[in-house]
């Protein structure tokens, strides 16, 4: 179990009066233009989580005019840590050194005094103290993303090893179901005719009676073994609901339980053929799930709309937030789709869209297809 943070207004806090210490130990109260810088760059650290590159900028005159270097890091830190611009974060280190290395006039330099051998040696030693913040930046942001990445294998790894489940236990139905109706129900069946049979020929009441009885029992009990079978069969989609397989009405639940942000827009008749809905359903199904996958933090958005005969569905994801981590597949998503569509005289098309997104378009026809 990982630590907890502290919260983020008491660590700024902690910050600002660490820079208020640094500005009283190391600037002198009577020079106020570089008191005034100080403070300026110690209050400036309230902002660093929404503005990190003002922050960093109003931090820096401090580092410039004065010793007080405590704002400035904490600044160049926290822009490091939140930005991935490394041109950007190169171009402020340099400038916190330079700032930091140059005395203040800097018509005070000479240029004899950068040759010494004292002056050199600080100046590396201003230049590790600027890159420092910007590698530990990056350092601790390489560690979120690690995080956020692990969490999504975990959530993938999870999420797979239910639908194995699932598969697994619909399989055990099926099989228990074809065994039940194959062998038991015929069985059960052979029972009711030799007891009617019995019941017709035997002259004895009491024989009749219990012919009559067993025949009765058997009866019932093929009725139960066949609510049972169909049962068996219908659960295989769902361990937790005695449904058949999923529908348009089953739509607007995956979306919300795909662990993206996804939209759905929907106009579609409630008398489509089951095959056209079961085909609109896992195309659905299996584009929010390569989204989720291939394009981390990207945000999706379903149209089924019923126009000219035909039901069209389009799937378009935008452009990834976060690179995608290289999950095992099998790459039969998209075929096992074409083929269902197909199969149904539609058609599948799919690729890149300009803003670096994708967009998957499933078209059907909806006369013709068997219920």
């Amino acid at each position: 179990m990982s630590p907890r943070r502290p919260p983020a207004l008491l660590l700024d806090a902690v910050l600002v009066l660490a820079s208020l210490a640094d500005t009283w130990v190391h600037v002198d109260g009577e020079a106020r233009p570089a008191t005034a810088c100080a403070l300026l760059a110690a209050l400036a650290l309230v902002l660093r989580r929404h503005r990190p590159l003002l922050t960093f900028a109003l931090t820096l005159p401090a580092a410039m005019v004065t010793d007080a270097v405590f704002a400035t890091t904490a600044a160049l830190y926290t822009l490091s840590s939140l930005s991935r611009h490394r041109v950007l974060l190169a171009g402020c280190a340099l400038a916190y050194a330079i700032s930091d290395f140059l005395p203040w006039p800097w018509s005070s330099l000479q240029a004899r005094e950068l040759a010494q051998t004292g002056e050199l040696l600080h100046l590396t030693y201003t230049l590790a103290t600027a890159a420092a913040p910007v590698f530990l930046g990056q350092l601790v942001q390489a560690r979120r993303d690690l995080s956020l990445r692990l969490a999504e294998i975990t959530e993938a790894r999870e999420h797979e090893r239910l639908l194995t489940a699932q598969s697994v236990l619909a399989q055990e139905r099926a099989q228990l179901a074809r065994e039940m109706h194959d062998v038991v129900s015929h069985q059960v069946s052979l029972i009711a005719v030799q007891a009617g049979a019995l019941q017709v020929g035997s002259r004895d009441t009491e024989t009749k009676r219990a012919a009559a009885a067993i025949r009765q029992l058997s009866v019932q009990t093929l009725d139960e073994l066949r609510h049972m079978v169909s049962v068996l069969r219908a659960s295989g989609s769902r361990p937790t609901e005695l449904t058949p397989q999923p529908s348009l009405a089953d739509l607007q639940r995956l979306v919300d339980s795909s662990g993206i942000d996804a939209e759905l827009n929907t106009d579609l008749p409630d008398d489509l053929p089951a095959t056209v809905q079961r085909a609109i359903y896992r195309t659905v199904q299996e584009s929010l799930t390569n989204v989720r996958k291939h394009a981390p933090g990207a945000t999706a958005t379903v149209r089924v709309c019923h126009r000219g005969g035909a039901v069209r569905t389009t799937v378009t994801n935008t452009a990834p937030t976060r690179p995608a981590l290289p999950l095992p597949g099998a790459h039969h998503g998209l075929i096992g789709l074409r083929q269902r569509a197909e199969l149904l005289g539609g058609t599948i098309t799919s690729g890149p869209t300009p803003d670096g997104g994708y967009q998957l378009h499933l078209e059907l026809p909806t006369a013709g297809n068997p219920p």
